[in-house]
């Protein structure tokens, strides 16, 4: 785990999915494919909790999720599973800072009038 990923102000859960999809990563794609019930099956977590923190980390711009989709042998074209790709911390931790310096007053609005 980047040492940067202390920084952000995550939940534990946020922690344990993000640390389970590190340790699913292909280390030169950066991606993995694990289902929301495998997520949940090896951290112990329901699979709405584990979607959930899913979407979060995701706004948090250290994921990014796509759906899949698979052709069956009739040729049916159905979803598949989800493609996670990790992001570089560096991203996320930009993320927060400009969201944070955007929360900040305006300095020019905080003046007193005399």
């Amino acid at each position: 785990m980047p040492n940067a990923i202390f920084t952000l102000g995550h939940y534990s859960g946020e922690m344990t999915v993000y640390a389970y999809l590190i340790f699913c990563e292909d280390r030169k794609t950066h991606q993995c494919w694990p289902s929301i019930g495998r997520i949940s099956q090896h951290t112990g977590m329901s699979a709405n909790t584990v979607a959930k923190y899913v979407r979060q980390l995701e706004e948090k711009c250290l994921i990014d999720v796509e759906p899949t989709k698979v052709r069956t042998k009739t040729g049916e074209v159905r979803n598949g599973i989800l493609r996670f790709t990790i992001r570089p911390i560096q991203e996320a931790v930009n993320y927060k800072l400009e969201k944070d310096l955007a929360a900040l007053p305006d300095p020019k609005r905080t003046k007193k009038r005399r």
